[in-house]
């Protein structure tokens, strides 16, 4: 028997995904309305490219309804196995970027008044770089920094989805953080911080 939509709110991925895997087309839809936009703004935030976020969000959840069936509920929480899947398949798109390339989608038509031809490129420059200085990270570091600084995640709810302990994720952003600031600083002058 299927449960209504409505009531599904109050049960663990996990168990929307063995749901899934017998066949209950609802807890398909339960569970992507509730980790699709999750994962989708994970990858914007990785790639800068709605367009690019939208086909990683979707390859995401294709590589996690293939799963379902062989899902070991208490071995790893799900939405760690996808935020894992979403990092590595953002991480494999920005590899095969040309060097210094920005995305077409996410230079925008100057209005009036708006920032200058310089001040936009400046700000594409120092975006693309902080998302190559990310990449760079070891993958625990990077999760756990962007779901600090980008998604505004407490330690606690970033330990939860990770499945880690909350002294593990204050170690790991500050590790993260000192790994970025490292990257960045050599390319300071570049990025105009020099005067900041």
């Amino acid at each position: 028997m299927t449960m209504p939509l409505d009531d599904q709110n109050t049960v663990d991925d996990a168990a929307l995904l063995a749901r899934y895997a017998r066949g209950d087309a609802a807890a398909a839809r339960a569970l992507t309305a509730r980790l699709v936009p999750r994962v989708h703004a994970q990858a914007f935030r990785m790639l800068g490219d709605s367009a690019e976020a939208e086909d990683v969000a979707q390859e995401a959840m294709m590589r996690l309804w293939r799963i379902a069936p062989e899902w070991r509920s208490g071995e790893a929480k799900v939405t760690t196995w996808l935020y894992r899947v979403v990092a590595n398949l953002c991480t494999d798109r920005l590899r095969k970027r040309p060097r210094g390339a920005v995305a077409i989608g996410s230079i925008a038509e100057p209005m009036d008044p708006a920032p200058s031809v310089e001040a936009k490129m400046q700000a594409d420059a120092r975006s693309h770089a902080l998302r190559q200085a990310l990449v760079a990270l070891p993958e625990r570091q990077r999760l756990a920094v962007m779901m600090r600084h980008f998604e505004g995640a407490t330690n606690p709810e970033i330990a939860v989805r990770l499945d880690i302990s909350t002294e593990a994720v204050e170690s790991l952003t500050a590790r993260g953080k000192r790994a970025l600031a490292t990257a960045m600083k050599g390319q300071a002058a570049a990025l105009g911080y020099e005067d900041e």
